[in-house]
């Protein structure tokens, strides 16, 4: 592990989502204790989307920005919200020069799939049909998210293309969780490591998939990865950790969006856990969080 990380490691709490609203906690306290970024040079506002529920949303305006992100924050599918992602979204607004709209999406195990997916796509489709009254181009919106959040925008990416929803113009996601089967590697070996667990993932995505029956089949639109056909889904950066038990099933992923020619760049950091780059005291993480405002920059930015 990278030795920056290690020394925090044993600060991350204990991977238990046993009492999801008691995690939800911890997890804004944690939030809360990252420092905050300097937004002097955006305007910020809070919005709600018309839907059915109304989808509350935080919109980042960096000076002269151009193009658009739709974020997710992550949290396992159970934790997270406006507040919880702002450090993270107004750095990537920042360090990216785009618009970013930080969404947040119905949480389970209260609203599983596909209530978080059908909040997404409600933004989306507000986002590009509103794009004049925005200020934003239509034509240059991605989505992305971190974890659990970067699952729903692929799953989102999913839904658009096969629905002809807007065009996504491009996929940001950072240790996206993209599998429920929990089959690779990754996801069966790493039981003894910070924040994010095989045990956890599991647990997770039992909560997000909902009671139901062996049987019943799981929607791509939940796990990515479960899709057959790849193609003509909008180019992607995936970000992954060497000790996080998603790295091999994005790997996969990214693998099997480049065999369905689909443009992909794979960054797989060496030394880091999941959820690592919140360290930001540490230079791999620095730099982890300059290549995702990069990626989206390249994207949708220089034009």
């Amino acid at each position: 592990m990278d030795p920056e990380l290690e020394a925090f490691a044993v600060l991350f709490p204990d991977a238990d989502l046993s009492d999801p609203v008691a995690a939800r906690t911890k997890f804004a306290g944690l939030a809360a204790s990252i420092p905050a970024p300097d937004t002097s040079a955006m305007k910020i506002e809070d919005l709600v989307v018309p839907a059915d529920p109304d989808v509350r949303v935080r919109i980042y305006r960096p000076d002269f920005a151009q193009g658009t992100l739709i974020w997710m924050h992550g949290g396992g599918f159970v934790m997270g919200n406006l507040d919880t992602e702002h450090p993270w979204a107004a750095r990537l607004a920042d360090g990216s020069g785009v618009v970013v709209i930080s969404v947040e999406y119905r949480l389970a195990p209260e609203n599983p799939f596909p209530a978080a997916v059908d909040d997404v796509y409600a933004v989306l489709t507000w986002a590009a049909g509103n794009a004049d009254d925005l200020g934003i181009d239509a034509d240059r919106i991605a989505v992305g998210g971190h974890s659990a959040g970067a699952g729903i925008a692929a799953g989102v990416a999913l839904l658009a293309r096969n629905e002809g929803g807007p065009p996504i113009r491009f996929q940001l996601l950072n240790q996206p969780a993209l599998d429920d089967r929990r089959l690779t590697w990754s996801a069966r070996n790493f039981t003894d490591i910070p924040w994010m667990n095989s045990a956890k993932a599991t647990q997770l995505w039992r909560y997000y998939l909902g009671p139901q029956p062996d049987s019943t089949p799981v929607s791509p639109y939940a796990s990515p990865a479960r899709a057959v056909d790849l193609a003509g889904l909008p180019p992607a950066y995936i970000g992954t950790a060497e000790y996080c038990p998603n790295r091999d099933e994005d790997i996969e992923y990214a693998l099997r969006l480049l065999q369905a020619g689909v443009s992909v760049e794979l960054h797989q950091w060496p030394g880091t856990f999941h959820g690592s780059q919140a360290i930001l005291s540490a230079e791999i993480s620095q730099r982890q969080i300059a290549e995702l405002c990069a990626a989206v920059r390249r994207a949708v930015a220089d034009q």
